[in-house]
């Protein structure tokens, strides 16, 4: 499961496509600094976007941690999505890019071979997520995890939710079913990159 992400594009282009989608970016804390970041991890904070209840078209742009404790004290950074309506508190995480490690580059060795998958076409995207309260570290957000898709499932067992473009708006409207907005998406849309150890040449796998 995924617990390193990227995202390197800047907030303003971002706030130019929401616009263009039609979706209305409200900044109730400020305008995020936000530095480019070629590696985000659990605890780490990173800018989201979260639903309003009952206004459709508008979001919350705001930086929260990626994680909450959970009962064993680990970190909650991924969840799984099966079975669950999502009723509130549904969030979209930005991203131009997420990690997926694979076998030990060397028989004993801890450090794993690196992936990095992005989607194509696009600069960047939305990952679908949700958004807690938790009493010792605050706001806090998880992403939703499925069963993976052909792009995915070479490389692990579970995947994240990249959303497409058409879905942000519903995935921020509590009132429309879960199960009608997540999903995989088609084989081909997530070209993946090795990126430790590095290929010889700049290679898509």
């Amino acid at each position: 499961m995924c617990n390193d992400y990227r995202l390197e594009v800047e907030i303003a282009s971002i706030m130019e496509d929401f616009d263009d989608l039609e979706i209305n970016i409200e900044t109730p804390e400020g305008i995020p600094n936000v530095e480019p970041r070629a590696d985000i991890k659990m605890t780490d904070t990173a800018p989201i976007v979260r639903g309003v209840e009952g206004r459709r078209g508008v979001g919350e742009l705001v930086n929260r941690r990626w994680s909450w404790p959970g009962n064993n004290r680990k970190p909650v950074y991924n969840f799984r999505s099966e079975g669950r309506g999502f009723t509130s508190h549904r969030c979209l995480i930005l991203a131009d890019g997420f990690y997926e490690f694979g076998e030990p580059i060397q028989p004993g060795q801890k450090r794993k071979t690196k992936y990095l998958f992005t989607l194509k076409n696009h600069r960047w995207f939305c990952i679908a997520g949700i958004w807690r309260s938790h009493p010792e570290v605050g706001e806090a957000f998880t992403m939703l995890t499925m069963e993976p898709g052909e792009d995915v499932a070479p490389y692990h067992s579970r995947q994240i939710i990249p959303l497409n473009r058409a879905q942000w708006a519903d995935w921020l409207d509590p009132s429309v079913p879960a199960e009608e907005i997540l999903g995989v998406l088609p084989k081909g849309s997530l070209p993946v990159t090795r990126i430790f150890p590095p290929m010889p040449e700049a290679t898509m796998l």
